[in-house]
C-alpha cells in the first residue's frame, strides 16, 4: 500500500497529478481545502489537498499480465482482492480519524495494530514490546500491511506463550479435579460440561462432589446433571464429609469437585475453603475466571489463591465479550497455562480445549 499527499489549485488538476503519479487505480482517502503562501498572514491562496493511496501489490500483478482477461469484478479472485484492499482502506481511514492531530511514532499499520492490542486490554508494555520486536525483525523497506502484521503478531504471541505453562488439558492425570473461583463465573456449569465429556467421550466412571452449600440452586442444578448423566453426587458440608465422599468414590476414574464461590475479596475465603476441601493432597485444582471480568479483578482473584498449587486456568463466558487480552496478561504475568475456554451455557457442547494458536487468534483478531 502506497499513500501520498498531493496538492493543486483545483480538484481536476489534483486528479490529473494523482493518476500520473499513482495510476488509474488510485483511491482518494481524504480531501480538504488548505491555504498557503501569503505575507504576514494575508493574501493566502486556496488549494486542494488530497490523500491518495494505491495497492502496489495488486498493480504489480496486473502489470505482469498483459493478456486481456475477464473483467475483474466477474472473477472470484478479483472479488477477494478487492475486498482485501477495501478492508485495508477502511482500517487506514479509521486509523487516520483516530490519529488526526496526534503525532504517532509508529508508521501505519504498526500503530493500528498497537491500538488494537490496547483495545483488547493487553498491557501497554507488552503490546509495545510485541510491536517493537516485529519492527526489529523487519527492515525499514519491507512492505507491511495489516494482514502480514497480524501473522507476525500471532507468531510473537505464540513464541512468548510457548514456555508459560501447559495449554490444553489431560484431565486424567489425577483422579480428583477441583474447580475454585469466585461466585458467578460459571463453575457449576463448567463442572457439568467436564462430567459430560468424561462420560460421553471418554467412557469413564465419574462422580461429583459439591461443597457449594451456600447456594441451594447450585446443588439442585448439579443434581439434575447427575441424574441425566447417571452419575452419583455427594454434598460435603465439612472436610470430614469431603473425605468420606472421596473414600466412597475411590473406585471411580474421575471425581469432579464443585466449590463455593463466595466473595473473592474476603481474605478468609481460601481459609474457609480449605476447611471443606483438601487443596494440596494429590488433586488437580483449576482456577475459573470469567472473561467479562476486568483484568484488575482477575489479578485480585489470582492473588487470593497464590498459596494454592493451581494446575491451570479455565476461562468462561467467551461468548459474552469481544475483549480477550486478559487471557494473554494472566498467562504472561503468572507463568500459567489455560486448560479450557467456555463459550455458552449448552452442556456439553460449549467448551473448547485451549491452545496457544486459538489464544493468539482471539487476541489478534480475524
Amino acid at each position: 500500500m502506497k499513500v501520498k499527499k498531493i496538492k493543486g489549485t483545483t480538484m481536476p488538476e489534483v486528479m490529473q497529478i494523482v493518476r500520473r503519479e499513482l495510476g488509474q487505480d488510485a483511491v482518494i482517502l481524504n480531501s480538504k481545502e488548505i491555504y498557503e503562501g501569503g505575507f504576514l498572514g494575508l493574501f493566502k491562496k486556496k488549494k486542494i489537498e488530497v490523500l491518495a493511496a494505491i495497492d502496489q501489490q495488486r498493480t504489480t500483478v496486473s502489470q505482469k499480465h498483459s493478456v486481456p482477461a475477464k473483467p475483474l469484478a466477474k472473477t472470484e479472485e478479483s472479488r477477494h482482492n478487492n475486498d482485501a484492499v477495501l478492508k485495508e482502506l477502511k482500517e487506514m481511514k479509521r486509523w487516520m480519524q483516530k490519529n488526526t492531530g496526534n503525532e504517532s511514532e509508529l508508521p501505519y499499520p504498526y500503530q493500528l495494530m498497537l491500538d488494537h492490542l490496547l483495545d483488547q486490554e493487553v498491557k501497554p508494555d507488552v503490546a509495545k514490546e510485541f510491536i517493537g520486536n516485529i519492527q526489529k525483525r523487519k527492515s525499514a523497506d519491507t512492505e507491511m500491511n495489516v494482514d502480514k502484521l497480524k501473522v507476525e503478531l500471532a507468531f510473537e504471541m505464540k513464541h512468548r506463550l510457548a514456555n508459560k505453562g501447559q495449554f490444553g488439558n489431560n484431565l486424567f492425570d489425577k483422579q480428583i479435579v477441583q474447580l475454585v473461583g469466585p461466585t458467578g463465573v460459571g463453575k457449576t456449569t463448567t463442572i457439568a460440561k467436564l462430567a459430560a465429556h468424561c462420560v460421553l467421550n471418554e467412557q469413564q466412571r465419574v462422580a461429583l462432589i459439591t461443597t457449594d452449600t451456600y447456594r441451594i440452586a447450585a446443588i439442585e442444578q448439579l443434581k439434575t446433571y447427575s441424574k441425566i448423566l447417571d452419575i452419583p453426587i455427594e454434598v460435603a458440608y465439612s472436610l470430614d464429609d469431603y473425605n468420606q465422599a472421596r473414600e466412597k468414590f475411590k473406585e471411580y476414574d474421575v471425581i469432579l469437585v464443585d466449590t463455593a464461590g463466595r466473595n473473592f475479596r474476603d481474605e478468609k475465603y481460601v481459609k474457609e475453603l480449605s476447611k471443606v476441601i483438601d487443596l494440596h493432597k494429590e488433586v488437580d485444582t483449576y482456577l475459573v475466571l470469567s472473561l467479562t471480568s476486568r483484568t484488575r479483578d482477575m489479578e485480585d482473584i489470582y492473588q487470593q489463591f497464590e498459596t494454592v498449587p493451581l494446575k491451570q486456568l479455565i476461562f468462561t463466558k467467551k461468548d459474552e465479550t469481544a475483549v480477550y487480552g486478559s487471557i494473554l496478561n494472566m498467562c504472561l504475568d503468572h507463568n500459567i497455562g489455560i486448560a479450557f475456554i467456555t463459550n455458552g451455557q449448552d452442556v456439553p457442547d460449549d467448551i473448547e480445549v485451549a491452545s496457544i494458536d486459538n489464544i493468539a487468534k482471539l487476541v489478534v483478531g480475524d
